[in-house]
């Protein structure tokens, strides 16, 4: 098949839209489609469309659907419209109702769609590939965040966790992620100034990131709001906890009984769980063993039999 695969945002920012695109896009030159990426339905003939993103991309939704109203459709939910937009914009919830097939990323995503919708939703969980066990540092207990710093990420809350912590901790937080608000920007050159326990490096080259990754402690993911997360997913692939906010887009990967959530904005419980990771083994060991039971949800092959049969669904 001939297929336009679409995402809102230019292909040149490294964020999470971009690696799914480009991974998918990978995942199906190799089941034997011709696949071109773009941020908008170019309007040239193509067996298939396929959108991230219901409101963002509403437009070309649409016009693919005006131009081929017999040809298929998969619209691939985000965290903003899974979270906000598909209550109240009618542009996302047009973009429901055009899709012959829709793609969440994690089983809990369900719960926010009418029930309507199920029978045509499919549950495609994010892949990634491992990466080998890195020696970790003795002298310190390394967390990293890799977000870009928007408001739905949470970005700072990490840095004022490490701020309470005692003077034996040995805790240091690394940042990796491009600003997306300069009011944001500003706050974490100002944390970083003031708080010897956090680093923010801005944006880096994938494999680099990947690399800052694999060779911590622990991984913390603080958003507010989101539809699945690759980096949790790598996370997982690369042998590396998480601590992460309690909400449906990481529970539906990692499940509802994972010991290592807190409640979203939550400074002082995020607090306690940091210090426990460091310095409780069994409480560490413990989210190491979650982590790794949920090793085959994310390897690349589920996520090529998983396209594999929803093409199949629709040809």
């Amino acid at each position: 098949m001939r297929i336009q695969l679409i995402t809102p945002e230019p292909l040149r920012f490294n964020n999470g839209n971009k690696i799914t695109a480009v991974r998918w896009a990978r995942i199906l030159r190799k089941l034997g489609h011709r696949v071109v990426i773009g941020q908008n339905y170019n309007g040239k003939s193509c067996d298939l469309l396929v959108a991230l993103h219901a409101r963002r991309s509403h437009g070309s939704i649409q016009k693919f659907h005006a131009l081929h109203p017999h040809l298929p459709l998969i619209v691939v939910l985000t965290g903003t419209d899974l979270y906000r937009d598909i209550q109240t914009d009618r542009d996302a919830q047009r973009s429901l109702d055009l899709a012959t097939r829709l793609v969440v990323l994690q089983k809990l995503a369900l719960a926010e769609l009418p029930e309507r919708l199920h029978s045509k939703t499919r549950v495609i969980y994010q892949s990634a590939e491992s990466h080998k066990a890195q020696t970790l540092p003795a002298k310190s207990f390394k967390i990293c965040v890799i977000g870009h710093l928007r408001e739905e990420k949470d970005p700072l809350r990490t840095a004022m966790a490490v701020r309470r912590l005692p003077a034996t901790s040995t805790i240091e937080v690394l940042h990796v992620g491009r600003a997306l608000d300069d009011a944001l920007a500003k706050q974490a050159q100002a944390e970083a100034a003031s708080n010897p326990r956090y680093r923010w490096v801005g944006e880096l080259p994938y494999w680099m990131t990947r690399r800052v990754l694999a060779r911590s402690h622990l991984l913390v993911i603080t958003s507010r709001m989101e539809g699945s997360s690759n980096v949790l997913s790598e996370a997982i692939a690369s042998s590396v906890p998480v601590i992460v906010s309690k909400i449906p887009g990481l529970m539906g990967t990692l499940g509802k009984g994972y010991p290592g959530y807190f409640p979203v904005g939550d400074t002082a419980e995020l607090t306690r769980l940091l210090l426990k990771a460091e310095s409780h083994r069994p409480f560490y060991r413990s989210l190491q063993r979650r982590c790794a039971r949920l090793a085959s949800l994310v390897h690349p092959q589920r996520e090529i039999a998983s396209w594999k049969l929803l093409l199949r669904e629709l040809q």
